[in-house]
């Protein structure tokens, strides 16, 4: 099964294929939008799990997988450590003060997650040639995948 390959061998060589690419970059923006959609217990567990995501991905041998993953990082990083520093003067019964922060959370995570989810699938997404180490090799295209 070829649905979690990134790259597989072929009779010129390894390939990283565009459709893999477009899954990889899409990974980090849909965990965003389910842990804020379902954020107990998912968020803590998406924080953890982000972080591995983050790092399969960032350097991943198309670069455009790396720059989605790196925005949507920046994103989920940002919001859930602004509300993490808020949250430490919010006072012991203020349970409307975390759900107006899980709200306003929300309302930032949510639409620029889809929008990058729609930049996503609009983007067009190449096979990359591979060296045997498993790095791009320079000024080489293959074919549109999907």
């Amino acid at each position: 099964m070829h649905v979690l390959e990134q790259s597989e061998n072929t009779v010129i060589g390894k390939i990283a294929r565009g459709s893999s690419a477009r899954r990889a970059a899409t990974l980090m923006n849909y965990g965003n939008l389910i842990a804020i959609l379902v954020p107990f217990p998912l968020l803590i567990f998406w924080f953890g799990a982000s972080m591995l995501v983050y790092a399969m991905n960032r350097h991943h041998p198309n670069p455009k997988v790396g720059y989605y993953t790196q925005q949507a990082a920046y994103r989920f990083y940002g919001v859930t450590g602004f509300f993490t520093v808020v949250a430490t003067f919010i006072p012991g019964n203020g349970w409307i003060w975390y759900l107006i922060a899980w709200i306003l959370a929300a309302l930032i995570l949510i639409p620029w997650s889809i929008v990058d989810l729609r930049r996503i699938y609009r983007d067009e997404w190449m096979d990359i040639p591979l060296d045997d180490m498993g790095h791009p090799l320079p000024d080489t295209i293959l074919s549109p995948s999907s």
